[in-house]
């Protein structure tokens, strides 16, 4: 097999997925009912492949160290041979493929053939994913633009449908089809004709094309987007393992690579994908990963089910009681609950749509936030106060900073802290305390070896996380 350069695309929300699944912390980062994570996964599936040594990772900028947290679990070797985009903003999958393009181009040069994978994905059979991705390579060597179409199992009006045309055979073996056309999602009836024509496959979002072949479509095809892309990648910010586009990247068109190039282009061909494949794509997806009961009840947590059938249920921390209710998709987390009828679950994205019209946090962040330095937890809030629990990895910092409207009391629990108070720098040990006023420039450090774990009393007028300025962090944050 030709060897390939993943690109790892891991930019979607996952609304679909809410309340476990939020902007600040998506789809690709959750835990699965295996422990793992799509995105460990996702890696793991691509380090597998005959000749992959190294991958690039296109992700929000926000994601970053999470994105590391999560890859060291899985690379042998560390993630020296791991390289990242980073954006400033989502703009769908044609910006950042063509940035993809452009960055393996000049490192790897411009035949470099780049596998692109979303975070997203759930592929259970290696072999037949091997085995697809060598059809694709050698259909992507001689100048194809290639997508994977996945066998519909089902008649799913939820996926995008590719229409197979005439086989194409190289050194005389068969190994994939023309694009005869791309489908939007179908309705009903439309999605069971497909389902027995044998000709329409469920549009998997993946990808493999030589990187020069596929700037070239991009020059023909939407060349101001190509532009506008060359410009942000080439301002960039660039450090050892990464580069993060210049702000203009925020303002190109948001617009799928289906959009942009691959229902335009002539040279566009499908491998099918002989495995198992899921996008985890709603609750009822996500339910297929948990364990089944005798009344068809899928239940992930503490709980206690009664005369119920057919239910979803994912409890993270009270113990979650059904009784005498069918067809339900129930999901708890620590500030939302989420109940659902399974034939609408297609349709969580519209509550997230309606929490961020409010402006309501919990379209966004979830009680416990990821920092790169961390976790921070919410406990309690209200008029003037809030509390939260703090976990500083070992050798971590926190930035240096200073709050306008805040004081803040910190609580040492188990570990040790070396704090910096305005000119006083000192350690703090565990059941010892500090104030910080406000107007203070402050920073939190853990010098020690094992977590860091203190409460945090705020209070003041104003609590919001905005009310922070940055004098310095090692992170590379800028100041809000």
């Amino acid at each position: 097999m030709k060897s390939v350069l993943p690109v790892i695309v891991a930019g979607g929300a996952g609304t679909r997925l809410w309340p476990l699944s939020r902007r600040s912390y998506p789809k690709p980062f959750l835990t699965l009912p295996d422990g793992e994570t799509l995105l460990g996964k996702t890696l793991q599936r691509a380090l597998m492949l005959p000749g992959v040594e190294r991958w690039l990772t296109v992700t929000n900028r926000e994601y970053y160290f999470q994105t590391r947290d999560i890859y060291a679990q899985y690379a042998k070797n560390g993630l020296v041979n791991a390289n990242f985009l980073l954006e400033p903003e989502g703009r769908n999958t044609a910006p950042a493929i063509t940035a993809a393009a452009f960055e393996a181009a000049a490192n790897n040069g411009e035949e470099s053939l780049l596998l692109v994978l979303p975070a997203d994905h759930l592929i259970q059979d290696q072999e037949a994913f091997a085995a697809a991705v060598a059809n694709a390579a050698t259909l992507a060597s001689e100048g194809y633009l290639v997508t994977f179409g996945v066998q519909p199992s089902r008649p799913e009006t939820g996926y995008g449908y590719i229409e197979a045309g005439e086989a194409l055979v190289l050194a005389s073996a068969e190994v994939g089809f023309a694009v005869r056309r791309f489908v939007e999602k179908p309705d009903a009836s439309t999605a069971k004709a497909f389902l027995v024509d044998g000709r329409h496959f469920w549009n998997s979002g993946m990808f493999c094309m030589r990187a020069d072949v596929f700037l070239q479509a991009m020059e023909r095809w939407q060349p101001a987007l190509l532009n506008g892309v060359r410009e942000a990648w080439e301002k960039g910010r660039r450090s050892s393992d990464f580069c993060e586009m210049a702000a203009d990247f925020a303002t190109l068109e948001d617009i799928s690579i289906d959009y942009a190039v691959m229902e335009r282009a002539e040279n566009v061909a499908m491998v099918p994908a002989a495995f198992t494949w899921s996008d985890i794509g709603s609750w009822s997806a996500f339910g297929q990963l948990m364990d089944l009961d005798d009344a068809g009840n899928r239940v992930l947590g503490e709980s206690v089910v009664q005369d119920s059938k057919n239910c979803i249920v994912h409890g993270q921390v009270r113990l979650t009681a059904l009784l005498g209710v069918d067809d339900l998709v129930v999901v708890d987390t620590p500030d939302a609950l989420l109940v659902a009828h399974k034939d609408r679950d297609q349709e969580v994205k519209k509550i997230v749509t309606e929490l961020k019209r409010r402006g309501h946090e919990s379209f966004d962040l979830h009680r416990t936030v990821y920092r790169p330095w961390g976790t921070y937890t919410v406990l309690e809030e209200g008029p003037r106060f809030k509390i939260k629990r703090i976990l500083v990895k070992p050798g971590a910092a926190l930035s240096l900073q200073m709050h306008h409207h805040r004081s803040e009391h910190w609580i040492v629990v188990s570990g040790t802290a070396k704090i910096v108070n305005g000119e006083e720098e000192r350690l703090v040990l565990t059941n010892e305390s500090t104030y910080i006023p406000a107007g203070n420039a402050h920073r939190l450090i853990n010098p020690g070896v094992v977590d860091l774990v203190m409460i945090e009393v705020q209070s003041g007028e104003y609590l919001g996380e905005d009310d922070i300025v940055r004098f310095d962090d090692v992170y590379g944050r800028a100041s809000q």
